[in-house]
């Protein structure tokens, strides 16, 4: 889908999509990070990389990663922001350190 030919109601119906879509497999799937793994509009860019020169999953998850990969590749990722407010803020990527006793 070409983003200069889609209506305003399909860009909503596009855009609930995405923030409805979690990472089901991999290195952030919910293996990883549960319950559910992470959102696929805060997945990184380098990551979102990978699968657009290797091939995207195919169905509706890859159709929505690749979306998002143009999103983000265009400078538009702040587009996700008011789906990232009403899911409780932007997801966290990065790997905790276990706290130690000291």
């Amino acid at each position: 889908m070409d983003f200069t030919e889609i209506d305003r109601e399909d860009f909503r119906r596009l855009l609930g999509d995405i923030g409805a879509m979690y990472m089901p497999f991999g290195k952030f799937g919910p293996k990883d990070y549960p319950p559910n793994g992470v959102p696929i509009m805060d997945l990184p860019p380098e990551y979102l990389s990978w699968f657009k020169e290797r091939g995207y999953p195919k169905g509706q998850l890859g159709e929505l990663m690749q979306m998002v990969c143009e999103i983000k590749e265009v400078g538009m990722d702040s587009l996700f922001d008011p789906l990232r407010v009403a899911n409780g803020g932007r997801f966290s990527t990065r790997k905790r350190k276990p706290k130690s006793d000291f």
